[in-house]
């Protein structure tokens, strides 16, 4: 399954490769709510919240109240994720928060579940140079991805995986990665970094995997 990505910027919709260099800005929301309106699901992230440069909380809501959105950046506390349930949001996603230098902060992923259920919790597990990346994708911890995922399994009804080294660039999702982490995990996983293609999504699709994809449909390179 194809889930469309909407990133948000300084009140904009914006593609940037690796996390850092900003390749492609869109203001025209209205066209792509449309284009996206068929989608079961739609992955709506906050960059300005994620990187602790303020927030676009005003667009996440109008967007959550027209479609489908699993919606993360810069989630903090339970109370961060009640206040997107509240507004629309279908499923909140928690990064950055999970992890500290000593590990997964089991505790704190109990209290999520607790205080919001697992239903309505995606953990976003984001690899760098194969450890776990955090704060924006500034940092790393010592992590492996399966050892993350491993650890929170019991917590959440989905795993977000993205690929930094190759995010945005379209040169491909390392599929060898992707069979690994199904193997790691019943819970549904969703992947993200380089798709480029309704093939390699169909890849995916027949290994049980979902797929994110942001650059190759806002250049035109897939249809969505």
């Amino acid at each position: 399954m194809l889930i469309p990505a909407i990133d948000l910027m300084g009140g904009r919709i914006v593609q940037l490769i690796g996390g850092e260099k900003l390749a492609l800005a869109f203001d025209d929301f209205e066209y792509w709510i449309d284009r996206f309106s068929k989608y079961p699901m739609v992955q709506l992230i906050d960059l300005d919240a994620a990187m602790r440069q303020g927030d676009n909380r005003a667009l996440i809501e109008m967007i959550c109240k027209r479609l489908p959105c699993q919606v993360g950046g810069g989630l903090k506390t339970p109370e961060d994720g009640a206040a997107l349930l509240h507004a629309g949001a279908k499923r909140v996603i928690y990064g950055s928060s999970l992890f500290s230098a000593e590990g997964v902060k089991k505790t704190f992923a109990a209290s999520l579940t607790k205080a919001l259920g697992e239903d309505a919790l995606v953990f976003s597990v984001d690899t760098k140079g194969g450890r776990v990346a955090v704060k924006g994708w500034r940092d790393t911890v010592a992590l492996t991805p399966e050892e993350a995922v491993t650890w929170l399994e019991d917590y959440c009804a989905a795993f977000l995986y993205t690929h930094v080294d190759t995010e945005g660039t379209m040169s491909g999702f390392p599929v060898d990665v992707a069979a690994i982490l199904r193997s790691t995990t019943a819970k549904q996983l969703i992947v993200a970094g380089g798709i480029r293609s309704q093939a390699e999504i169909d890849e995916l699709d027949a290994m049980g995997v979902d797929a994110v994809a942001g650059m190759a449909v806002y250049s035109g390179a897939m249809e969505a």
